[in-house]
């Protein structure tokens, strides 16, 4: 016992050293199968040689780490195996053997940028198409039909040399520690049914044609050049022409047309269906139409729900707000959980886009109350303001000038009650611009009037008595200047207040000879509610937006100390302007 437990220790420490250097590993791999190789198929040494190589090709496979405990199930699968292989050895196994090994180690090239280290694994697989088609291959061919030169003899004395140049190319430090070559399975199985076709289709070329072998191979060897070359001119898409690369990602991409055929569905239900609490369990619903699908549970937020019926498989897919839970008829492979996840987000990012819709809907709602409400309030406080002055008169006079009270009661009344039933229309319709035209010089007249007793000076150019203007517009733009200028000038004493309009009406301003409009407010003013003591910013803000509509522009046309100009003007025809 000492003695083998001995034995065992120094092949464990063979192994491990072996593992560590993956060059060595796999020259050695390729030694020990050519001896195997030419000790022949029926004898018991190549057998023996064959289980060793076995034993080296575990320690060198990239798939389960060689330091993993086997337990007895995976130690009784690999004994099965070598049972079968001893059992069934011969030159058809063999055969089989070296494809698989060079399957492998083609897939290894694919993800190797070391030039050196490249070289090195296609030496390897070179050696094993070699042994393949120089050695196997004639050895399980009628001899009847082995026509041509026979190559056993080079075979044997000159592959040990592509060992030697493997020994010799240096390999990076990533490449030869284990696991640092990766494989890729998919291009390892192209190799594997390449090599298969080229074996099989040389033995068809020779039974059919009477060909010897060499010429076969030949034959084979073309006729998948021409194969590989049709294929690599038709995958490429050019113009004109889609290739079948396009197709051969969407299937990959979509797994058939179930993925397909439910992502129709739901734009379609997205586009039809605005409420997010129906659009979901519709969508989710329609996950039954796909194969795999028997069911499931969702929860999004506060709400939840089922559909189909249930199963011992199932996935869980979260995300906020939709968590979802699938239930399968089979356990789900990771390319099936990766498309099923893509499905699960974008279900749960249109019911997001939903949710979004239905509160800026709502927030829209809000704005405009909002809006209605402080314009009215705007105009209320308008009105409020010209009866405040007209008592104001009343009281001041004491009886005196009653012709002259009288009748600038008979003008305002009048007005007041006009801008009143606008208001009201106003509430009525939150959107339209009641109001109607009057003369200029009218218009100029009233202004006056209201603001008799005011510190505000008029300035107008002769008026054209055949102008009209908008009335609602107008005195909402100068009821809101005009305040704003008397609120001013109570904080800056000696303030003086202009009103000017042009001849025909087009150009209305008010300026101030007080300070300018601070850069904090300047930003944001006429174009959004902007917080200011004084109540500059929602008044003006509405009054740009009604000149707007009505195709005029406020503006802020002068900012300096001592000139503080607001003007509205009308826009010209076809020239947009943005307040």
């Amino acid at each position: 016992m000492g003695c083998l437990g001995r034995a065992v220790i120094v092949l464990q420490r063979m192994a491990i050293a072996l593992r560590q250097r993956q060059r060595w590993l796999l020259i050695s791999l390729l030694a020990v199968l050519h001896l195997a190789l030419l000790a022949g198929a029926g004898t018991t040494i190549s057998l023996l040689y064959w289980l060793i190589d076995v034993g080296l090709f575990i320690l060198w496979q990239p798939f389960i780490y060689a330091e993993r405990k086997v337990d007895f199930s995976g130690l009784a699968v690999i004994v099965l195996m070598l049972a079968c292989g001893a059992a069934w050895y011969g030159w058809w196994l063999l055969i089989v053997w070296v494809i698989l090994l060079a399957a492998l180690v083609g897939g290894r090239v694919m993800f190797i940028d070391h030039r050196p280290t490249r070289i090195f694994y296609l030496i390897a697989f070179a050696y094993l198409l070699a042994a393949l088609l120089f050695w196997l291959v004639p050895r399980v061919v009628p001899d009847a039909l082995l026509i041509g030169p026979v190559l056993g003899r080079e075979f044997t004395w000159g592959m040990p040399a592509f060992l030697l140049v493997m020994l010799l190319l240096p390999l990076s430090p990533e490449s030869d520690r284990p696991g640092g070559a990766m494989v890729d399975l998919f291009y390892s199985l192209f190799i594997f049914l390449l090599i298969a076709v080229l074996v099989l289709g040389s033995l068809a070329f020779m039974l059919l044609r009477q060909s010897g072998y060499f010429e076969a191979v030949l034959y084979a060897l073309i006729s998948i050049a021409l194969l590989l070359l049709l294929i690599g001119w038709t995958w490429n898409t050019r113009p004109g022409y889609t290739g079948i690369d396009v197709f051969f990602s969407r299937y990959l991409l979509t797994i058939g047309l179930p993925f397909e055929k439910w992502l129709h569905r739901l734009t379609i239900l997205a586009a039809g269906e605005s409420d997010p609490e129906k659009f979901l369990p519709q969508a989710l619903t329609e996950m039954l139409d796909l194969p795999w699908v028997v069911g499931g549970s969702w929860v999004a937020g506060a709400r939840s729900g089922t559909f189909g019926t249930g199963s011992r498989f199932h996935h869980d897919f979260t995300g906020q707000p939709l968590q979802l839970t699938l239930h399968t008829r089979h356990k789900l492979s990771p390319a099936l959980v990766w498309h099923f996840h893509l499905l699960a987000q974008l279900a749960n990012e249109h019911y997001v886009a939903k949710l979004r819709a239905r509160e800026l809907l709502q927030v829209s709602y809000l704005r405009a109350i909002h809006e209605t409400g402080a314009r009215l309030t705007h105009d209320v406080k308008n009105l409020l303001q010209s009866l405040n002055n007209l008592c104001y008169l009343a009281q001041t006079m004491n009886g005196k000038d009653g012709d002259r009270l009288d009748l600038l009661l008979q003008r305002q009344l009048p007005q007041i009650i006009q801008r009143l039933q606008q208001t009201l229309a106003k509430l009525q319709k939150p959107h339209s611009e009641a109001g109607g035209v009057l003369p200029a010089e009218m218009w100029w007249r009233i202004q006056q009037q209201r603001y008799a007793s005011s510190p505000v000076t008029f300035a107008a150019a002769n008026l054209d008595p055949d102008v009209l203007l908008p009335t609602a517009l107008f005195d909402s733009v100068a009821d809101n200047l005009l305040q704003n200028a008397l609120l001013k000038a109570q904080a800056e004493s000696g303030l003086q207040v202009r009103v000017e309009l042009t001849a025909d009406a087009s150009s209305l301003s008010v300026c101030d000879t007080g300070s300018a409009v601070s850069n904090e407010v300047l930003g944001d003013l006429l174009r959004a509610p902007v917080p200011s003591a004084s109540g500059l910013g929602i008044g003006l803000y509405h009054a740009a937006r009604q000149a707007e509509i009505c195709g005029y522009e406020l503006r802020l046309a002068s900012n300096a100390p001592g000139r503080v100009c607001f003007e509205l003007r009308r826009c010209q025809p076809g020239n947009t302007q943005s307040i």
